[in-house]
């Protein structure tokens, strides 16, 4: 028998050495995060292993899975109390050691193993720790698989059966970084700014990108989980600034910008202007769909408006289906509608074959955008953007709002967008014509100009997105409308960045 995980426990006690602690509102739409130590112990990471070796049992896969690590103080230790829940669920596991999440993606793959636990927090503050999981590569876990993993672990409903294996796979890094650069280096001559924010991708990206022929301008590759000048988050405007900086002291001709674990990438252009993540899938896009045809490509809810009605994706015969913000969401989708790329604001972007596997890789993703510029030689990263029609558009801003009531606060939020717009009330002035409640809510006004709210499925937060196809001004002006909505909820808190 194991004990029951309890919510919450006090450090430096008999009790929390001896019970374990899974606080219930670790368990994400499709991962687990929590704040190791306050949130979650050692026991309690053991329990969700076993909860994950009975659930993968439960589903009918074979028990074997690839486990892996990211760069924190903890996240090895956590990893092995992990292994030790699996392998008393039955489990034979493939230990990669530190690792990217991609890494550990390919890793099912290469190693023929269904199933993967990686131990990260992603971009998350130091403090943070979690898992993201799968047993049906290429795809991570949805809200089905979390919700009967979080029923498993609580209610201690454990199938340890015993009989799990361990084994070390020596150097699989080398594995990793060969099937990427064992291909054609580029033909344009490339100065590359690769900034990993003191994140796991230091130790892996900046040499990939060498390898293909690169002339790379290492930034803040060291590994220090202190994460000591910023978070290593793509989206956060302080890394992009950086990013800007390096661009423009070395002449480079792109930043690329990658997150704690390795799966998402940013981009800065040769004039050090930051591109956010959507129009960047605007472009490569539009790259992909000349190289390969009419493609079909799937993008988040808080995307540019520009994949349905850029006319140079229309020209190519693309196509674009507007679908729920998540890694595991997108992935899923990609795969179900054999789309050739998916794209995320937040710079999570997914390839199908020929180009990638399926899953989310910052690695692929900046060899995707440098066989762009290698494929148009005569023109700049910043031409190329210049390129896509132009639109105003805010940065992802995340108002705090606590994980029991986020959910709740975004389903009023989109009630009151729904009232206003059956009782033919305006937002920033002008008419409401649509509303998207497929995860939380984007409202667009008459002009095309939208703003999105909803729930972040991975922190305490709010998200919050606008964007305008006519001017800053309407951007600023629906933001401003779209702010008064959510401050009518007293329960939401400050932003982390604002316009």
């Amino acid at each position: 028998m194991f004990p029951k995980p309890l919510p919450s426990l006090t450090p430096n006690t008999a009790a929390y050495e001896s019970l374990p602690m899974v606080k219930p509102t670790g368990f994400r739409e499709y991962d687990a995060r929590w704040f190791f130590g306050k949130e979650l112990n050692l026991m309690g990471v053991q329990a969700v292993g076993m909860g994950l070796g009975t659930l993968i049992g439960r589903m009918g896969v074979k028990r074997e899975i690839v486990v892996g690590h990211d760069f924190r103080s903890y996240s090895q230790s956590i990893k092995m109390a992990l292994v030790t829940g699996l392998m008393a669920a039955g489990c034979k596991v493939r230990d990669i050691g530190l690792a990217m999440s991609p890494m550990a993606y390919f890793a099912q793959f290469e190693l023929d193993v269904p199933c993967v636990a990686m131990v990260t927090a992603s971009h998350n503050d130091n403090g943070w720790t979690g898992v993201k999981m799968g047993a049906q590569r290429p795809v991570t876990f949805g809200p089905d698989e979390m919700t009967a993993l979080k029923k498993i672990v609580l209610e201690a409903d454990f199938d340890l059966v015993g009989g799990g294996s361990y084994l070390f796979i020596e150097d699989f890094a080398g594995r990793y970084i060969r099937d990427l650069t064992e291909r054609p280096k580029i033909g344009r001559k490339l100065r590359v700014v690769a900034a990993c924010g003191n994140g796991t991708a230091g130790a892996f990206a900046p040499q990939i990108l060498e390898k293909l022929g690169c002339e790379v301008i290492p930034l803040d590759v060291e590994l220090d989980y202190n994460f000591p000048r910023y978070n290593p988050n793509p989206e956060d405007m302080k890394m992009l600034h950086a990013m800007a900086v390096a661009v423009k002291e070395h002449g480079a001709d792109v930043g690329l910008g990658f997150d704690g674990d390795g799966d998402r990438c940013g981009v800065v252009d040769n004039h050090g202007e930051e591109i956010f993540a959507d129009k960047i899938g605007v472009m490569l896009a539009r790259d992909l769909a000349k190289v390969h045809g009419p493609s079909k490509f799937v993008v988040d809810v808080k995307s540019t408006g520009l994949f349905a009605t850029d006319p140079e994706l229309k020209r190519l015969g693309a196509t674009t289906d507007y679908w729920k913000t998540g890694h595991s969401y997108i992935k899923r989708r990609v795969r179900d509608l054999n789309a050739l790329a998916g794209f995320e604001k937040s710079g999570h972007f997914f390839f199908n074959a020929p180009v990638g596997r399926g899953y989310d890789d910052g690695v692929v993703t900046a060899i995707a955008i440098i066989d762009m510029l290698d494929r148009n030689p005569t023109k700049s990263m910043a031409e190329l953007y210049a390129d896509v029609p132009k639109t105003w558009g805010t940065p992802t801003m995340a108002p705090k709002c606590a994980d029991e009531i986020k959910y709740d606060v975004v389903e009023r939020i989109a009630k009151r967008f729904q009232d206003m717009r059956e009782h033919a009330k305006r937002i920033a002035d002008h008419a409401i014509v649509d509303i998207v409640t497929v995860n939380g809510v984007r409202v667009t006004a008459s002009d095309g100009t939208w703003g999105l709210v909803r729930a972040s499925s991975n922190k305490p937060e709010l998200v919050v997105v606008v964007e305008s196809p006519v001017s800053e001004k309407r951007m600023r002006d629906m933001f401003k409308a779209v702010d008064a909505v959510v401050r009518e909820n007293p329960e939401v808190g400050e932003y982390n960045q604002t316009i």
